[in-house]
């Protein structure tokens, strides 16, 4: 998997870009935390579930149909939570959907594990992308501190950094050409 702080910073990196008009912290908490959350599921060891079981690591926990579920029960609890409107909680709903769905095929970049369950419940069968150039990181925090734990965090420096880098930097040049349009356009009427 990559590390959890990739998949935070993916989602926080996607949430400032694509931010609606009012952001308040349940709105951060919850752009770091949907892409990093399916990784809870190696709690699952404690409990004697395989890893290649339907609930175990990077099962069911990492598919599009729970990234749908847990992207919209958050984003339905945010805008009942600050009283959002049902068009902004939409599109609240779709951006939280994208960070909680983005787990999955970030995982099956990796070259290691057994796999994404990308499309379970339907087909538990699990999936890697034919180009996996992220090292797998450690489960756990003792490995994590180790030097496959370090080599894991520069690998995902190297091919997650720039592309994040870049794509947040087009879309937030795309929002402020955007609004200095409307703001143009505004002066012009």
């Amino acid at each position: 998997m990559p590390t959890v702080i990739t998949h935070a910073a993916i989602g926080l990196g996607l949430g400032a870009a694509l931010r609606p008009a009012r952001t308040g912290h349940r709105y951060w908490l919850a752009c770091a935390l949907l892409p990093a959350i399916p990784d809870a599921d190696v709690i699952s060891f404690s409990f004697g579930i395989a890893y290649g079981d339907f609930l175990g690591h990077r099962g069911l926990s990492h598919s599009l149909a729970f990234a749908v579920a847990l992207g919209l029960a958050t984003a339905w609890t945010v805008g009942w939570w600050e009283k959002r409107q049902w068009p902004e909680t939409r599109l609240l709903a779709m951006l939280f959907v994208l960070l909680a769905a983005s787990h999955g095929p970030m995982d099956m970049l990796t070259n290691g594990g057994l796999g994404i369950a990308l499309f379970s419940p339907f087909d538990t069968s699990r999936y890697f992308w034919d180009w996996q150039p992220i090292l797998v990181s450690p489960i756990g925090l003792a490995n994590f501190l180790s030097p496959w734990g370090w080599a894991v965090i520069k690998n995902e420096l190297t091919w997650f950094g720039p592309p994040t880098v870049l794509v947040v930097g087009l879309l937030l040049l795309h929002r402020r050409w955007r609004s200095r349009l409307r703001a143009t356009t505004s002066i012009a009427e």
